[in-house]
């Protein structure tokens, strides 16, 4: 059970403390990107620090990181880690099964109007999943953001060889312009097997960068366009850039 966190009849109960990053390695990740109700963003984004982030965690899942889209007011954005498929069945089946989502399904539900944007990839090798981060903060507590930008590549076909490229030569440039890849994913090619959706047969490479706010990513976009440059005869369409601003209790920031 994670530090700071017990959980009696079905209900988290969080501390005022700082949460230790949950041990382990998630290299199977959900990339969920929900479309919200108008005015309705904080209204998840509370109800979900508050009951969703260590409940999560109690049964095996990580949760990432929990976002704002900055370019789009109605989008939530989060990232859910799992050790490999049979886990994630398995914390899916106990979160999703139990009384305390059962006891706020609900009011979740009520400010959402798509959830079914959904990414399941896999980090191709050791060197590309997300590495353990520094303690989540707690309820309340003020910690810097920053801003986290996820590049989403659409390909013509299968990942591999613009995973060879990104892997040889753009991550490398982008690294000599001060951009350090945090983490970089293709699609998981297993079925889904889970009852929630997933957007399946998408051909992808997506990877994460971390900047201290807008304008240090603005200041970067050339070697941004640099690396599209290189990856473009592998484009189906434009790449998908997104802007992410940590909310307060995100442990990706």
């Amino acid at each position: 059970m994670s530090v700071g966190m017990t959980l009696a009849a079905g209900v988290a109960v969080l501390s005022t403390q700082p949460v230790a990053a949950t041990p382990g390695v998630f290299p199977l990740i959900e990339l969920r990107q929900y479309t919200l109700h108008e005015g309705q963003r904080d209204t998840l984004i509370d109800l979900f620090e508050r009951e969703f982030v260590e409940s999560q965690e109690a049964v095996g899942m990580k949760v990432i990181g929990t976002f704002r889209d900055l370019d789009r007011p109605n989008r939530f954005v989060w990232v859910r880690g799992f050790k490999d498929m049979d886990a994630r069945l398995a914390g899916l089946t106990s979160f999703y099964d139990g009384s305390l989502w059962k006891s706020h399904r609900d009011a979740a539900n009520a400010t959402i109007i798509d959830n079914d944007n959904v990414l399941l990839l896999r980090a191709p090798s050791a060197a590309a999943v997300f590495k353990a981060a520094r303690a989540r903060p707690s309820l309340g507590e003020s910690a810097p953001a920053g801003l986290i930008i996820a590049t989403i590549y659409y390909l013509n076909t299968q990942p591999a060889d613009a995973l060879r490229l990104f892997e040889s030569r753009v991550k490398p440039e982008l690294e000599r312009s001060d951009v350090e890849p945090l983490a970089w994913f293709v699609p998981e090619t297993a079925p889904n097997n889970f009852r929630l959706p997933v957007r399946e047969g998408e051909r992808v490479l997506v990877w994460f960068a971390r900047f201290t706010d807008a304008a240090d990513h603005a200041a970067h976009k050339p070697i941004f366009d640099k690396s599209a440059a290189l990856l473009a005869p592998f484009f189906a369409k434009p790449p998908e850039v997104l802007r992410l601003e940590p909310t307060s209790r995100s442990e990706l920031r």
